[in-house]
């Protein structure tokens, strides 16, 4: 069965003239909400915040506490009223996604705020806890024979997942990403982490080309689940980078995603522009 996993709790918080605003998960539930019989999946409704417990096995107490108690400044990620409250679901958004994937699902966590830039110990790049990382370190605890891949298709590079998991045997990171823009990470590869930065203005031809690399790697590393970070700012006319995908390249990366058949649950991550609702389709289209 296909799941997509969302709250109406990730439309409540907002910063003034912010690209990490309520649209993109508010008005993509709505555009996907018609489209539930032509891509065949069900909605579920997480609402719980997640345990403090599992969120130490990813992230030290200080950043725990500093979110708790609103005690940190950061230029892009606003310090908002209740945000804990929002990050902690957000992260249990994505592991029950993750949890879902065990019984032989496909899920997709449509939530904010996203993750993949928030390190061990550090909030940053409009993310608070990485929620990828969360609901895998969780994975990596409960089946410790267990391997884990994780593939970052959003346009900068995830430093925070890579920082959680470099060194660590048992996980595979992979990103592709533009080079040169923020967090001006991933340049090249280390040990369990690889790397594949991209030109400004590459197009889906070449894109792909490059996927169908990462994808290979996957498979020699013969990870048991595998969890996408899916960033939807390599679109075209996204105003917040530089690469030139197209709407219809988003069914082609779901597509080969979903023919690596393995338990997968992918996790929204960046993507700004109005058309993200379309961006989202088309991936579920060839993912689903």
């Amino acid at each position: 069965m296909n799941y997509i996993f969302t709250s109406e709790e990730c439309w409540k918080y907002e910063c003034f003239a912010h690209p990490e605003a309520p649209f993109r998960v508010k008005d993509s539930y709505q555009h996907l909400r018609n489209k539930k019989d032509i891509l065949n999946f069900e909605f579920v409704y997480i609402n719980d915040e997640i345990d403090e417990e599992i969120l130490l096995w990813t992230h030290t107490k200080s950043l725990i506490e500093q979110v708790k108690n609103n005690s940190f400044y950061d230029a892009d990620t606003p310090n908002l009223p209740n945000i804990f409250h929002y990050a902690k679901i957000s992260a249990n958004i994505v592991l029950h996604s993750m949890k879902s994937v065990l019984n032989n699902n496909k899920s997709f966590a449509l939530t904010r705020p996203p993750g993949h830039h928030a390190t061990s110990s550090q909030l940053g790049g409009f993310c608070y806890f990485n929620n990828i990382a969360v609901a895998i370190n969780w994975y990596l605890k409960n089946f410790e024979d267990k391997k884990v891949a994780i593939l970052d298709i959003d346009v900068h590079h995830g430093n925070g997942t890579e920082e959680i998991f470099l060194g660590n045997k048992r996980v595979l990171f992979i990103s592709l990403h533009q080079m040169h823009i923020y967090p001006g990470s991933g340049l090249k590869s280390r040990q369990n982490c690889i790397n594949f930065p991209l030109s400004a203005q590459t197009e889906d031809k070449e894109y792909l080309k490059v996927l169908n690399s990462a994808i290979e790697k996957i498979k020699e590393f013969n990870p048991d689940i595998l969890g996408v970070s899916c960033g939807f700012d390599t679109y075209k006319n996204d105003p917040l980078a530089g690469l030139s995908l197209s709407e219809n390249c988003y069914y082609e990366i779901g597509k080969a995603i979903k023919e690596i058949n393995l338990p997968t649950f992918c996790v929204l991550e960046g993507g700004y522009s109005k058309q993200l609702p379309v961006l989202i389709e088309k991936f579920l289209s060839g993912f689903f």
